[in-house]
Order: structure tokens, then sequence, then C-alpha cells
């Protein structure tokens, strides 16, 4: 307790992991909630948690609520599926895909995302798990990072292709990018092209945090 009200004066780090993908991973007390970090970025229930927060209200908490199937690839510490579950109520299929146990590890123990009922949590690399599986979704939300680095993948055709595949009609994509330079506003600029305007409606959503882009993508 006396460090969750030291951390409105100062962050309190309470765990440090070395890790291979991130670098560092932390949790830290901070204005007296636990945050999850990397090395040089927020990771979950930080500015992160806020980021994402910010598009599934877009999308409608009352629509997302109704859906019964949602994909989060990049879990974390498991933010935005706290707001899936704590906020918006959602008791249908969450199926978290994650490559680092580690960081699922971290999350169990100081954010309790094994208690969550409706969660499944699959231990892949995203590019191959969407290859694999044959499930479709009602929203994806995409949230993978290694640090401050985006994946190359994401951006590369069979990956946005199989993604649309798996995307019920009326569905909805939430990719949470970085957007630090202009080689990274080039990429999602390029990246939304991919979409056939007469299937899909994409939105960008800059500024967010002043570091991060949501791409919004809707199936008509």
């Amino acid at each position: 307790m006396l460090k969750k009200l030291f951390s409105f004066l100062l962050p309190v780090t309470i765990f440090k992991q070395n890790s291979t993908l991130s670098k560092t991973l932390e949790v830290t007390w901070t204005d007296g909630k636990l945050v999850l970090d990397s090395e040089n970025t927020n990771y979950s229930y930080g500015n992160l948690q806020r980021i994402l927060r910010k598009g599934l209200r877009i999308i409608g908490f009352e629509k997302i609520k109704s859906m019964q199937k949602i994909l989060v690839l990049g879990v974390a510490g498991g933010s935005v599926i706290r707001t899936l579950v704590d906020e918006i109520k959602f008791e249908g299929q969450i199926t978290g895909v994650e490559i680092d146990k580690n960081i699922i590890d971290i999350a169990n123990k100081y954010f309790q995302l094994n208690e969550i009922p409706n969660l499944e949590i699959i231990f892949d690399d995203a590019s191959k798990f969407v290859l694999k599986t044959t499930e479709t979704f009602d929203l994806i939300i995409i949230d993978v990072f290694q640090d401050t680095k985006m994946p190359d993948f994401l951006f590369e055709f069979f990956f946005i292709n199989k993604i649309c595949f798996l995307l019920n009609p009326k569905g909805h994509i939430l990719f949470n990018t970085m957007l630090l330079n202009k080689q990274q506003r080039e990429l999602n600029l390029d990246y939304v092209k991919n979409f056939d305007p007469k299937k899909y409606t994409v939105t960008l959503y800059n500024k967010m945090e002043k570091t991060n882009e949501l791409i919004l993508i809707e199936s008509k």
C-alpha cells in the first residue's frame, strides 16, 4: 500500500526482468496503478490501454458487447482484455495470441489474467497462428510490438489477406501502430491501400497519446 501511495509522487518499480523480445519488462506502480512497460514504451495498463480504449469506444461498447468472438493478437499484460471484460462486460469468447510465455506469467501474477473465464491464451507467433486457424471473429485487435518495433509481417499481403479472411461480415479490425517518423507514416498509408473500398471502410486516427495511430477497418 505504501508503494502505491508513493507512486503518486514517483514511479515505483516492483518487478524487472530481461526479455529476448522486448529488452526488459518492468511492472511499476504509477499514479496508483500497476503498469507493464518494456525498455522504451508502455505495454499495458498505461497509455496503451487508453489508446485501445479509445478505439473500442469508436466501434461502440454496446456493439462490442453483443459480439460473440474476439481475437487479440499481442496480449502482453492484457490491458485491452481487461477493458473488454471489466468495462464493456463482454461475455463472449476471447482468444489471445502471445509469443512470449514470460509476459503471460507476469500478466497472471500481477494482473490476474488467468482469472478471466472466457479467455483462452494461445502461445504462438501471430503470423503463424492466422495461417493455421479456421475460426472467424467479429473483432480482431492487432497490438503486436517488440518494444517500439512492429514486426514486418504485419504489413505484408499474406497476413493482411488472411486477417480479412478471418473477419466475419460486418466485423471490425482494430490495428494499433507506432507513428514516430515519416517512414512509419508512409507504411501506414501503404497499408490501407490493401483494402478494397467496396468491401471495407478504413479510418485512421492519429495523434493517439502523441506516439500512436489506430487503423480501424470495418467490413461492409
